[in-house]
């Protein structure tokens, strides 16, 4: 992944926070899992596990335009502060559950500061 790719890709999982984009539903094991990898993350404020599953739909393996990447990623984040702040986020991820708008922005933070690190960003 490049990273315009990778800001591609952020710029996607918060357009799940958003509701402009739907999650397919996951099994019961795999749903399990995100609770607790949830859970975990926030008891023990860690960062995203390693090799976690993507959604096929987050996932990006075309080619984008770097600047342009940017502008509509930092356009999703300040949309996605206006949701926060309006508390105008959903009650439920399909993998991590019921959510909480402290859950989205620990979440979303923790997977932006993911990416951000892996890059030098």
């Amino acid at each position: 992944m490049k990273a315009a790719q990778m800001m591609k890709h952020c710029d996607l999982v918060l357009q799940v926070a958003l509701k402009n984009i739907d999650l397919p539903r996951v099994n019961v094991i795999f749903g399990a899992i995100g609770i607790m990898a949830k859970i975990e993350m926030q008891l023990f404020n860690n960062g995203i596990p390693r090799n976690m599953p993507t959604f096929q739909k987050l996932i990006v393996n075309f080619e984008c335009d770097f600047d342009e990447t940017k502008k509509e990623l930092l356009q999703t984040l300040e949309a996605y502060w206006k949701a926060f702040e309006h508390k105008n986020l959903p009650d439920r991820h399909e993998l991590f559950g019921e959510m909480t708008e402290k859950d989205w922005g620990f979440l979303e933070y923790k997977h932006l500061n993911h990416h951000f690190k892996q890059f030098n960003i």
